[in-house]
């Protein structure tokens, strides 16, 4: 009887530990696929180039928050983590980086551009310009 009391005990501390870990990964899309998320509703799309770069070509709708900035944290830190984000760059690496904070900020939907923006635009997708 003890013993079929600590497995039942065990069982409990597992499903427990399992339902409260922070499992959250981040979904590459590629271009197309991209397009799409950042069409349906709620959708944030976030640009984590350097401004300079964003003035010269962005996503319709994408807000700039440079990962390079020494505020990024603190910048993300502000926004709502239960919204979904689609995040990119130039070619992928910062934005693999910020996906990668947020995620270890408890944001809960997170997507990143493969390729960034260079793949946006040899797949012929359209940017806007400041």
């Amino acid at each position: 009887m003890k013993k079929s009391l600590l497995f039942i005990g065990v069982l409990s501390l597992l499903a427990l530990t399992a339902c409260s870990s922070n499992s959250v990964t981040v979904s590459n899309l590629d271009p197309t696929q991209f397009q799409s998320k950042i069409q349906e509703d709620g959708v944030k799309t976030i640009d984590v180039r350097t401004p300079d770069e964003f003035n010269t070509g962005h996503i319709a709708g994408a807000i700039n928050i440079d990962v390079d900035s020494s505020t990024f944290d603190s910048d993300i830190a502000k926004l709502n983590k239960n919204t979904t984000y689609a995040v990119y760059c130039h070619s992928g690496r910062r934005s693999g980086i910020a996906t990668d904070k947020m995620v270890k900020a408890k944001f809960l939907s997170v997507f990143n551009l493969l390729n960034g923006i260079q793949g946006w635009m040899s797949a012929g997708l359209p940017l806007v310009r400041t």
